[in-house]
């Protein structure tokens, strides 16, 4: 028994040394502690989402203007406000415990209407020809690109390395030592953490947050305090990346042709807002 012991004490030596040897912070609470992955640089970023936002806005008031809509707004809202549903996710679950405590799989309802546009609202007229200047910004941002090639072909290829990711060996025990862990506190053994922040239970609405109930919150709680003492975020991090590798050294000269894409989209946009911005 001393023996075990002495060596399960060196292996939770070695692997808080490679953790922090890493260049990331002892404690994870968010995704860009773990660090990039191989596959980053061939997708579409957050800050891509939001220059693409902006600059298709700025073509779209444009072609309004020229349908005689000269005051339309850059965030104009609808006529009437859409009901829709949000499908919430993370990579790896819930990371940060501040937030677990506080909103347990969920988050500060503030949050979900900062995104909401803020502009006025379209009138009916001006609703009529917004489809049609939306569609046209969107065909000259992509000008130049063929989407049903290897346009963000890293991002098609991630449901399939998703699925080897799950069959990883070293993956599947990272989880059953996280899953033996939430159930060893009186809660939910779920197979893995995903299947925990995507539990019905937690009843989310339309905007995809949560009821924050004691329940969930002290679940997530539970849920972060077991990712940190079997780091099983990092664990899960590690298997995507040997995954991402394999599968850019297989399909190289598509992942080449995406990233040329990419480049060019970031062109056109860089383009727009030089001009209209």
């Amino acid at each position: 028994m001393m023996r075990r012991g002495w060596r399960l004490g060196v292996v939770a030596v070695l692997v808080a040394i490679c953790v922090s040897g890493s260049g990331r912070p002892e404690v994870i609470r968010t995704v860009s502690d773990l660090g990039p992955l191989p596959a980053d640089r061939y997708d579409y970023t957050p800050q891509d989402y939001q220059r693409s936002q902006r600059a298709s806005a700025l073509l779209v008031r444009q072609c309004m203007g020229e349908r005689g809509h000269s005051d339309f707004p850059l965030d104009a809202r609808y006529p009437s406000d859409p009901i829709v549903a949000t499908a919430v996710s993370t990579d790896y679950g819930a990371l940060d415990l501040a937030t677990a405590r506080r909103w347990g799989y969920g988050w500060d309802p503030a949050k979900s209407r900062a995104f909401r546009p803020m502009g006025r609202r379209m009138t009916n007229a001006e609703y009529a020809d917004f489809p049609a200047c939306n569609a046209d910004a969107s065909r000259r941002l992509m000008r130049g690109i063929d989407p049903k090639r290897d346009w963000l072909y890293a991002n098609t290829r991630a449901i399939e390395i998703g699925e080897a990711v799950k069959r990883d060996p070293r993956l599947r025990a990272a989880w059953d030592a996280w899953s033996r862990c939430v159930a060893e506190q009186g809660f939910t053994r779920y197979p893995d953490p995903v299947a925990a922040y995507t539990d019905p239970v937690w009843q989310r609405g339309s905007d995809g947050n949560t009821r924050h109930t004691q329940r969930e919150r002290a679940t997530a709680v539970a849920d972060i305090t077991c990712k940190r003492r079997h780091h099983t975020a990092e664990l899960w991090h590690a298997a995507r990346a040997r995954k991402q590798a394999a599968d850019i050294t297989r399909h190289r000269d598509h992942y080449a042709a995406g990233l040329q894409a990419l480049r060019t989209y970031r062109a056109t946009i860089a383009e727009v807002l030089r001009k209209l911005g």
